[in-house]
């Protein structure tokens, strides 16, 4: 399994041409092998839930809502924020969402077999 993220920043012009900031886009992608995505379509795991973030907008009623399930992160996931702190705290978020895939895939493989552990 092999994780890919891309991160991408674009000004935001004002109406006069003034500059106004910038918006950050947060994309992530992960590749799984045959074997992986054979254990994916058994188990039907492609719309579980690997990570969530949810945080408050500053001064507004609204939140930043951000889910990332096993086929988003298969088929490409993408995000576009207007802070860079909120945009490491998802690439965090889809690290670790690619890291309970990855335990979840180690499970799923285990079953119908026999694991030793040493004590």
């Amino acid at each position: 399994m092999k994780l890919t993220i891309k991160r991408n920043q674009a000004d935001i012009k004002g109406l006069f041409g003034g500059h106004k900031g910038v918006n950050f886009s947060l994309y992530g992608r992960v590749e799984v092998t045959d074997a992986e995505k054979t254990l994916i379509n058994k188990y039907k795991v492609g719309d579980y839930i690997l990570a969530s973030y949810e945080r408050p907008v500053k001064g507004s009623e609204q939140s930043i809502s951000f889910h990332i399930t096993t086929n988003d992160i298969i088929n490409g996931k993408s995000v576009e924020i207007g802070n860079i702190n909120t945009l490491l705290e998802l690439e965090d978020a889809m690290k670790s969402g690619c890291q309970n895939l990855k335990s979840l895939l180690s499970v799923m493989s285990t079953f119908g077999g026999e694991q030793v552990f040493e004590i």
